[in-house]
């Protein structure tokens, strides 16, 4: 099968082989990315070694399952041993007969490391005392545990400190992504349906092959997310519990953030949870950002003490809002909910996590890709003499320009009536009036289909982007 996107992915490890040097190359990410196929993949299945881990399995078995992976590779006949020390000194000596380049996959790298197995000492011994001085030799290894990875292995305080010399956080696809994979699938969507399914699933590879042609977005979710043969209708609980040691910690913190209407402080979250301030707090924050459940970005005219985090993962909010709540199923259940307010009023909110995590295709589109810029948001509260204020997306610009952004989600041209235009005006001017910024202040619209073209179109506006412009 055809690798889909990840070009940067690619161009680093055609670097990384291109280079003599060895490299141990540590790879994480969400479940379900697509972590072992971009690998497996690009080397074409072909590698000097490669071994996965047992799910939930002991030591005794994950030694025996990677003794069989030595056997098997290199026609060998190693019985069991009583260590990891030992069974990796077997992988050495194997590895010793094989000349020039050597290519390592070890997949599912958490589940080896069962409790009081000292699999990293043996990972350890293996790379320090041999692998990191073997000219062309190349690791990869991968996982989709993310607080192991991140906790363990990458930020290794013991022998592997510092011994990554590359990480990869493998992300969803993008929506252009998206959309090659659905063609190759011989999926014929228009980009409306595309930005629908990404809303609710994202781009995550393994829910995206739910995805069947001949139906349109609506009976594909529906399909997929609510029929109690749907993958996706108990995923969730699934995939914390694999990506995280005691998860049932992570979900309360994600749904604190989500009944904080999915925008919260950290001082927020630990009031809501009536949790204590403490290093484990911000390490499971850290996980949940890393492993790409929360996003986090510092409000206009705030310090970095005020930074705001987000859910990240759209399977996770629509999961949050509708599929946990659905009752017993119905056929039709969701195209039945599909025109109700809370629908509407999701869909508005997950179009603009769509735009936000496709700001460099906005910039592009702005040609101000190659200006330095943060992104954030900005809110003003409703007080005695003004009323609330809140702008979706702002761009603050190195040249002295900052891009707000007002972003709609509709089925068809947004129109912009004389009061909106006068509703419009007034953000801007609060804005500067609040940020006392200096900087010219430009207004943009992104809509799904446009703007309708009225004297109020182009009055304040300065640029008009559609979702063909996230693509």
């Amino acid at each position: 099968m055809k690798i889909i996107g990840r070009q940067p992915e690619q161009d680093r490890i055609r670097e990384i082989m291109n280079n003599d040097k060895p490299a141990f190359v540590a790879l994480y990410g969400r479940r379900r990315v697509g972590k072992t196929f971009l690998i497996k993949e690009y080397f074409n299945q072909k590698f000097t070694f490669y071994a996965t881990g047992l799910a939930n399995s002991n030591t005794q078995k994950q030694l025996l399952n990677f003794t069989l992976f030595i056997n098997n590779q290199f026609s060998a006949s190693y019985e069991p041993p009583k260590s990891w020390l030992e069974c990796f000194s077997f992988l050495q000596k194997e590895l010793s007969k094989i000349e020039g380049e050597k290519i390592l996959f070890l997949d599912e790298l958490p589940w080896f490391d069962t409790k009081k197995s000292d699999f990293m000492t043996g990972l350890d011994f293996f790379w320090n005392s041999w692998a990191s001085s073997q000219q062309g030799l190349k690791l990869f290894v991968c996982g989709s545990a993310a607080s192991w990875m991140i906790n363990k292995l990458i930020r290794n305080k013991g022998g592997l400190y510092n011994r990554i010399t590359h990480r990869f956080k493998i992300e969803p696809f993008t929506l252009a992504e998206t959309e090659a994979f659905f063609k190759s699938q011989g999926i014929n969507l228009d980009r409306y349906q595309i930005v629908n399914i990404y809303m609710a699933v994202g781009g995550i590879p393994f829910y995206l092959e739910q995805i069947q042609k001949g139906l349109s977005a609506a009976q594909n979710i529906e399909k997929t997310c609510f029929s109690p043969t749907g993958q996706l209708r108990n995923e969730f609980q699934f995939v914390f519990s694999s990506l995280f040691n005691n998860s049932e910690k992570h979900e309360k913190l994600l749904r604190a953030i989500y009944g904080l209407g999915n925008r919260a402080t950290r001082d927020q979250i630990i009031k809501k949870l009536g949790w204590e301030s403490s290093g484990d707090f911000s390490l499971k924050l850290n996980e949940l950002e890393e492993s790409g459940f929360l996003k986090s970005y510092v409000p206009i005219g705030t310090n970095k003490n005020k930074k705001t985090f987000v859910i990240a993962d759209y399977y996770t909010l629509f999961y949050f809002k509708f599929i946990e709540h659905s009752a017993k199923y119905s056929e039709g259940v969701w195209t039945s909910i599909i025109d109700t307010g809370t629908t509407h009023a999701w869909a508005g909110l997950a179009f603009e996590q769509v735009c936000w995590d496709h700001t460099t295709n906005i910039k592009r589109k702005l040609g101000i890709e190659g200006i330095y810029s943060e992104t954030s948001t900005w809110t003003k509260s409703a007080d005695s003499e003004t009323a609330g204020a809140q702008i979706d997306l702002v761009i603050d610009r190195k040249d002295r320009i900052i891009n707000l952004f007002e972003i709609k989600y509709s089925t068809s041209p947004f129109t912009i009536t004389k009061e909106y235009d006068l509703k419009l005006r007034t953000k801007q001017s609060l804005f500067k009036e609040v940020t006392k910024t200096r900087k010219s202040v430009f207004l943009a619209m992104i809509t799904t289909y446009g703007l309708t073209q009225n004297e109020y179109a182009k009055s304040i506006i300065q640029n008009d982007l559609t979702m063909d412009d996230l693509f």
